[in-house]
């Protein structure tokens, strides 16, 4: 079974999933807010997933961001509509700044590179593998 990761946004969400056996994280895809459930419903159909992980925006204090509100709804509709499927929260806080860096290092020609919903699936990928090193202790 997958793990999901979401970096979730207003005006795009980076989706991030596992292979079945846990091992590596992969960016899937960036979608708009609003095809988010048609495409959970269509994904789950051929695909098992155990778990979904949110990065959830705090500051530097811990508090929640502005953003964070969004990503509470979201959270909610996840955890109402798939019971059967644990959500987890992890800290999202330097990912999207990470995830420019790789994106940077990559080597990627620069049209790719500039892509508005690369940092997004990158992001999601790194939250993926941040849940994943911290269930591996």
């Amino acid at each position: 079974m997958r793990i999901m990761a979401f970096d979730y946004g207003t005006k795009r969400i980076g989706i991030a999933v596992t292979d079945p056996m846990q091992l590596i994280a992969t960016s899937l895809t960036t979608i708009h807010p609003e095809e988010i459930w048609t495409f959970l419903a269509d994904y789950l159909q051929k695909e098992e997933v155990e778990t979904f992980v949110v990065g959830k925006p705090l500051q530097m204090d811990g508090t929640a961001s502005q953003s964070a509100q969004h990503i509470v709804g979201f959270i909610r509709k996840l955890k109402k509509t798939y019971l059967a499927i644990p959500v987890v929260e992890i800290d999202e806080r330097f990912t999207s700044k990470m995830a420019a860096s790789v994106i940077a290092q990559s080597g990627m020609k620069k049209q790719r590179r500039q892509e508005k919903g690369l940092v997004d699936t990158v992001s999601a990928t790194i939250i993926l593998q941040t849940y994943m090193d911290s269930k591996a202790f």
